[in-house]
């Protein structure tokens, strides 16, 4: 069973004190860096360690006056250290310590959205395997088409999953860029080397060439990538509302006891859940919109993309976070009705099978052209007038020349459609075994 979801992990990666925490450990390693190249004393590195604190409040309300977010917080660790503050931020500017540290958080973010990613794939597959052998009809264009496997749309979010997994790997690495290079990268007060040095002891690559930002190519990938994750969520959140509808009622959202689903209607039982995520994808994929426009920036810098990030870098970080737990929970429950899959399957009085009746025809020898003209005016019949489709085929002089009553029987025998789950199943699941 799915857990309820809580904030803390995520939301309080994207705290005020997480991020001055991470903005921290770059000035650190930046003093650990100089003080082993000898730039600055080893006493003082030492003084630095045992003494660098903030408060959350102190930095807020010495921003009160600098307006300034980065002095606000070396000056709060100045009022803590003492004389061997001026060493701290040693030929930095603000942006060498802020971008580092998101590579930092948006590393760390990376993993835990893995992580559940993980755990709904873990859903997924169960799912699909519980219902690979129930029938369903499969729909184009929101019409009946052919029969296929319930277990076969588990199988395909599993694999779908999988790709995002792949993508989001590929973002975290993007964004696992630091950069320890002045003013406009210039490298004008430090040498390259203590960027590759402090980088190394944060985990994270040097970037080759900066200005006075990481370029927000990256930052716009990884928003991106979140962005493609949720379209999936909402994907699969649009077919549980699809599956839900009292027409279909194929699959439904687990109603608890207690749960109200109208205040005007009580028989209600709506995918609240599933809208909520259709809902929260839009607001991932508007934060997208926000990290493509922040790539063109001014010269070596301008702060447009500043205002923007501190919003949208958290937000659609821990609303990705919720949906896919939500949608873990969602699949982990989904009330599942075979029965009435079969009834829909079957609404058509046959005429799902008209696909295997036209191939019977074709291998009898008759040409495509005419064997589709003959299968397509008993459809239409059975369309238009409410007809059986399997009795007006079994009553057709062109038909039953050339198909005998055993023949047709096979027409309509439904395990033909599902006859090759298990290898797409084994291409699915063999396979991301394979790669995991």
């Amino acid at each position: 069973m799915i857990t309820r979801y809580t904030l803390p992990e995520m939301g309080a990666l994207w705290s005020e004190a997480a991020k001055f925490q991470k903005w921290l450990d770059v000035e650190l390693a930046v003093c650990e860096v100089h003080a082993e190249m000898g730039t600055i004393p080893r006493a003082a590195l030492e003084e630095i360690k045992a003494r660098a604190r903030f408060t959350v409040e102190r930095i807020h309300e010495i921003e009160q006056t600098t307006d300034h977010d980065v002095i606000a917080f070396t000056t709060a660790l100045a009022e803590n250290i003492g004389e061997a503050a001026r060493f701290v931020h040693y030929g930095l500017t603000s942006s060498d310590v802020v971008d580092t540290a998101n590579a930092l958080l948006l590393r760390d973010t990376c993993d835990l959205l893995l992580a559940k990613i993980d755990a709904l794939m873990v859903v997924l597959r169960r799912r699909a395997f519980e219902f690979k052998e129930t029938p369903q009809i499969g729909r184009t264009h929101g019409v009946h088409a052919e029969p296929t496997s319930f277990g076969l749309t588990f199988a395909l979010w599993f694999d779908e999953m999988r790709r995002n997994r792949e993508r989001l790997t590929r973002a975290r690495e993007a964004v696992a860029v630091g950069k320890i290079s002045g003013a406009v990268g210039a490298f004008a007060h430090l040498d390259p080397i203590v960027e590759e040095k402090v980088c190394a002891r944060l985990g994270l690559k040097p970037a080759p060439v900066s200005t006075q930002v990481i370029q927000r190519d990256i930052y716009a990938e990884y928003l991106c990538t979140l962005a493609v994750v949720a379209s999936s969520l909402d994907k699969f959140a649009l077919q549980v509302r699809h599956w839900q509808r009292t027409e279909v009622r194929e699959a439904e959202e687990r109603f608890k006891r207690g749960q109200k689903g109208s205040s005007a209607m009580p028989h209600k039982r709506n995918p609240i859940l599933s809208e909520r995520i259709c809902g929260l994808a839009r607001v991932v994929r508007g934060y997208a919109v926000a990290g493509l426009e922040s790539v063109a920036l001014w010269h070596e810098r301008d702060i447009s993309h500043s205002s923007a990030e501190r919003v949208v870098l958290p937000d659609a970080s821990i609303a990705l976070d919720y949906m896919l737990h939500k949608a873990a929970g969602l699949i982990d429950t989904l009330v599942v009705y075979p029965e009435r899959m079969l009834q829909n399957l079957h609404a058509t009085r046959g005429l799902v099978f008209s696909g295997q009746l036209l191939l019977a025809l074709t291998r009898a020898g008759v040409g495509r052209e005419q064997a589709y003209e003959w299968v397509q005016r008993n459809a239409m019949r059975a369309w238009d007038e409410g007809a059986d489709f399997r009795a007006l085929v079994g009553a057709d002089e062109d038909i039953k020349a050339r198909l005998t009553p055993a023949e047709v029987e096979r027409v309509f025998a439904l395990d033909t459609y599902l006859r090759n789950v298990d290898a797409i199943f084994a291409r699915v699941f063999t396979t991301n075994a394979a790669r995991q």
